[in-house]
């Protein structure tokens, strides 16, 4: 966890270990369709037209089929918010001059660039490539540089949902609706990397970025990612708020390890504390906090030790199974405007 004004780190466990990024590859391949937007080398409404390769990605999938056309904006949206792998391939190859690879190789100088030192992508997408790694404090890099970099495109990653011929998609990650403050970024899941998340919140001025890797399920990712935002809040003397969707004894449970250091809660205080008492609190609780709370981080399979093939990873890009689905927002999402063709088109999970 950063604080995003300073790059400061607040909270580390294992930063530097090597994972498999999953969907959040999905925040360089739109890194770079944000630089190419900036450049004048495309627009919004350029048109990409899908090859038999995109077409073929496994899921998550927008439906894409050979032949078929989208707009960059249509592409960008359904990675940040349906985590398509059709469509990143077909945004991949349209931004490396047709080819994939070339444009992974594009995403890695771009990485180092950046200072991301120990991240390597081989594709677009996030689908597993044992040589497509990258770590904690890397991820939480790049969502910073995408805020930073290109603020003025940065909120396609708060779009709640958009509409691809006639069908609606949903975005994944669900602290959008589920914790005050939050404005992005990204999840990922495939099988050899757990349910990944990179979370961008402000509150009262502070604006935190945190990554975290490894969830048993995308439920338990977002509580611990939630129950970090709240310490790391605490330490930058913001006081915590009630988390939207959940009732406030969970609520307070995900909060206990935080407050551990107080024996007796006195709710004279815990109503309504100062900034210097929160602040106080936070720095004494959280070395307990941190052990107490059990690890999330898989450390990268070895290629010995990696299952057989037909085990391996299918589904990709966090699904968000076991979610119960948000009731639909007003909001329409910027591709859906007036005059833009619709056809029809398989829609897998």
């Amino acid at each position: 966890m950063t604080d995003a004004r300073s790059g400061n780190t607040l909270i580390a466990a294992n930063p530097d270990e090597q994972r498999y990024p999953a969907s959040l590859t999905k925040m360089m391949t739109v890194y770079l369709a944000f630089e190419a937007l900036r450049d004048g080398r495309t627009t919004l409404d350029s048109v990409i037209r899908v090859s038999g390769n995109a077409a073929s990605m496994p899921p998550s999938r927008l439906g894409l089929t050979a032949g078929m056309m989208l707009t960059v904006e249509e592409a960008i949206l359904a990675l940040v918010t349906k985590s398509a792998n059709d469509a990143a391939a077909a945004l991949g190859e349209y931004l490396g001059g047709g080819s994939e690879e070339r444009f992974a190789q594009m995403m890695t100088l771009r990485a180092r660039a950046l200072g991301m030192t120990r991240t390597t992508f081989r594709n677009a997408s996030g689908l597993p490539d044992l040589d497509q790694v990258t770590t904690a404090r890397d991820m939480a890099l790049l969502g910073r540089r995408l805020m930073q970099d290109h603020p003025s495109r940065y909120s396609f990653f708060s779009t709640p949902h958009f509409v691809f011929r006639g069908r609606t998609h949903w975005n994944h990650n669900r602290l959008l609706q589920e914790y005050e403050g939050t404005d992005g970024i990204k999840t990922g899941y495939v099988n050899d990397s757990g349910f990944n998340l990179v979370a961008s919140t402000q509150r009262d001025g502070v604006r935190l970025i945190a990554a975290v890797f490894g969830g048993r399920t995308g439920r338990e990712r977002d509580r611990h990612m939630m129950a970090l935002l709240d310490q790391g809040f605490m330490q930058m003397g913001v006081a915590p708020t009630v988390h939207r969707s959940l009732p406030p004894m969970m609520a307070a449970a995900q909060a206990a390890p935080v407050r551990a250091a107080r024996a007796q809660p006195r709710p004279q205080l815990a109503a309504s504390p100062s900034k210097a008492q929160v602040a106080a609190r936070a720095a004494r609780a959280a070395p307990q906090a941190l052990a107490a709370r059990p690890s999330l981080l898989r450390t990268v399979t070895t290629r010995n030790a990696r299952p057989p093939a037909a085990a391996s990873r299918i589904e990709q890009g966090d699904s968000g199974r076991g979610y119960v689905r948000a009731p639909a927002r007003a909001v329409q999402a910027p591709s859906a405007r007036p005059g833009r063709p619709k056809a029809t088109g398989p829609n897998r999970r």
